[in-house]
């Protein structure tokens, strides 16, 4: 794995840059301190590796800025061993996260050529998520239920298949709305009490629905 006094450097910087962005969780810094963002990116990309700032990757999907990966993390309150579903696995950054919180991690992504990207690269620097090609919107009900649910693309409205799959007292963290979107933390009190907070407004790439999966 390609790593250097400068790219340990950045990384450090990075998480003081999140510290006086608002992340509190040090659970969390952490965790981004201890993933190599660089890895989940082109290496010709590797100098901006560490710029809070989303960058493309393959199939018109980003990799998305570090502050917003670090603001949804801390919104699910991660406790160890915790069963977590991720939609839309991507570079697979958000997933090496949440993996290094000791979470149970199952990770959906629906574009066969990031699937098979991320699902190499965990291989190779040896973390071990459950991985699937599928559409998010139909979650893992043979999995069911998760302690925590976290969309990190752009959803619609809130897909309750998902609502369906989160236990008693779970929570899911996701974005919402059409071209900005609202982020919502969602709390699943009992199956007919949902309490919902919104934490400000976002960009993210769109979640597609009714998608052919092969």
């Amino acid at each position: 794995m390609r790593e250097s006094a400068l790219l340990t450097g950045m990384r450090n910087k990075l998480v003081e840059l999140l510290r006086q962005k608002g992340i509190t969780d040090e659970k969390v810094l952490g965790a981004i301190g201890s993933v190599k963002r660089h890895l989940f990116m082109d290496l010709s990309l590797e100098r901006v590796a560490y710029e809070d700032r989303a960058i493309e990757i393959l199939c018109k999907q980003t990799i998305s800025q570090p502050s917003t990966v670090a603001f949804q993390t801390q919104l699910l309150d991660i406790q160890p061993r915790e069963k977590v579903l991720e939609i839309g696995t991507g570079s697979g950054y958000q997933t090496a996260v949440l993996y290094k919180l000791s979470t149970r991690i199952y990770t959906i992504e629906r574009q066969k050529p990031l699937y098979d990207n991320a699902v190499r690269l965990f291989e190779k620097i040896n973390i071990h998520p459950q991985c699937f090609f599928s559409d998010g919107f139909k979650g893992l009900p043979g999995f069911a239920p998760f302690d925590k649910i976290l969309v990190t693309c752009g959803a619609p409205f809130i897909p309750q298949e998902l609502l369906k799959q989160l236990k008693n007292g779970g929570v899911m963290v996701i974005p919402v709305g059409d071209e900005l979107h609202t982020m919502y933390k969602i709390t699943k009190i009992a199956e007919d009490d949902i309490r919902t907070e919104t934490f400000g407004n976002f960009k993210f790439v769109p979640m597609l629905s009714n998608v052919s999966v092969h």
